[in-house]
């Protein structure tokens, strides 16, 4: 089970890391939960560890299955501290910055980018959302 947190700014960007692995691509803050730990608490640890800030869970935003990796995938919407700025915190992380919806930066997967505009949309469907396989934006 993997989850990730949805973090809007002030100025209404999403903010984004960038990984030090694969692709060298964008994403939202998250990764996969330890044993035993919640989805919102692998959100919230993830968001900590790779970019430093620490934050609250507000609502989930979407629940996805990627059938490829055999996963169920969470996204929560969350707050951080008014003002504080997000930093690579890991060595998974080369680089993290908030990104007006409209100017996502590249490479960056079409699931990452769903999982936005399904957040940003405030449309929520009870059931998980089946998603097929990434394929990546330059």
């Amino acid at each position: 089970m993997g989850a990730a947190a949805f973090v809007l700014d002030p100025l209404e960007r999403v903010l984004l890391v960038r990984h030090t692995y694969g692709p060298l691509n964008w994403e939202l803050p998250g990764g996969m939960s330890e044993p035993g730990e919640s989805a919102v608490d692998t959100a919230l640890r993830e968001l900590r560890g790779e970019t430093g800030l620490r934050g609250s869970a507000d609502r989930l935003t979407g629940m996805y299955f990627e059938p490829e990796a055999d996963a169920h995938h969470f996204v929560f919407a969350c707050t951080v501290e008014p003002g504080a700025e997000p930093s690579p915190a890991s060595p998974e992380i080369s680089d993290c910055a908030y990104w007006p919806a409209s100017e996502l930066p590249r490479p960056i997967s079409t699931f990452t980018v769903q999982r936005i505009q399904d957040a940003l949309e405030g449309s929520f469907r009870p059931l998980p959302t089946v998603v097929p396989p990434r394929e990546w934006l330059d």
